[in-house]
């Protein structure tokens, strides 16, 4: 089944930002996204999901009764180090 991936506005102007060969790893690992379930939790008792390309990280939510995916953060790891500690 196919999941609707919706990007959360501070992480499509994260990977706005990224260059432009890391933002296309990136693009082709949210087009797989779209048909895989879901990844590991990042913590228990967190909606959210992570999944890794390369050193960048991945950071959405699920959401199982409309088939989409909310991609909440794209960055590298030193960016979702400090995202993490946020939530």
């Amino acid at each position: 089944m196919s999941y609707f991936v919706i990007f959360h506005e501070e992480a499509r102007r994260r990977l706005l930002a990224l260059d432009r060969s890391v933002r296309g790893r990136i693009l082709n690992r949210i087009a797989r996204m779209k048909i895989e379930p879901a990844g590991r939790h990042l913590r228990h008792g967190l909606p959210y999901f992570v999944t890794e390309v390369g050193q960048y990280r991945i950071a959405y939510e699920v959401d199982e009764t409309e088939k989409k995916k909310i991609i909440q953060f794209v960055g590298d790891h030193k960016e979702y180090a400090e995202w993490y500690r946020s939530i």
